[in-house]
């Protein structure tokens, strides 16, 4: 369960983004949403306090992974799940530059996955540890 946590999400594929939200707030959370990596950066800048954020790589403009080292580049240690479709080896790489509490996550996935994931990055020191509990 997910509940009083705040999870920014960002897709461009605004079905599998309501898809996401729609399942992440079933389990408790407050979700909020951007369409573009640009939006993501914006609603960061705007609303700052998130718990976690879930973004996709492949974006128009601005994709989800550069947004997220631009914001790890002035400070933010939020934990991050970064899926994707996409089939580049220096995705995995890419993702662990982004520290610790930064998962990747392939799609296709189902939502029990992407959920237990979350819940790891948010109740444990790094995506590799036990639930604490």
């Amino acid at each position: 369960m997910l509940r009083h946590v705040r999870v920014l999400v960002a897709d461009d594929d605004v079905e599998l983004l309501g898809t996401i939200a729609a399942a992440l707030e079933r389990s408790g959370a407050e979700v909020v949403r951007a369409e573009s990596g640009a939006e993501l950066l914006e609603r960061i800048a705007d609303e700052a306090a998130f718990d976690l954020v879930i973004t996709d790589v492949a974006m128009p403009w601005l994709n989800g992974l550069y947004a997220m080292h631009s914001a790890r580049t002035v400070g933010l240690e939020t934990p991050v799940i970064v899926m994707t479709a996409l089939k580049d080896d220096r995705l995995p790489d890419q993702v662990r530059s982004l520290g610790e509490r930064a998962v990747l996550l392939r799609k296709p996935f189902d939502l029990d996955e992407l959920e237990s994931t979350a819940s790891r990055l948010l109740s444990s020191d790094g995506p590799g540890a036990q639930p604490k509990g």
